[in-house]
């Protein structure tokens, strides 16, 4: 391989794959906030069920 043509190749790779890591970064970002979210909704609607079927 001519050394222009790894040179450009060394330039093209991260330009074009920072792009894509970073939409893959922030989708699984809003994944992890998602399930963040229902397991504290979970926990909540437990304990409410929790307290209401408790006898006083």
């Amino acid at each position: 391989m001519q050394w222009e043509f790894l040179v450009a190749l060394v330039i093209a790779i991260p330009i074009i794959l920072f792009p894509v890591a970073f939409i893959w970064y922030i989708n699984i970002g809003g994944i992890v906030a998602a399930i963040k979210d229902a397991r504290t909704a979970r926990v909540i609607r437990e304990k409410k069920v929790a307290g209401a079927t408790k006898i006083k």
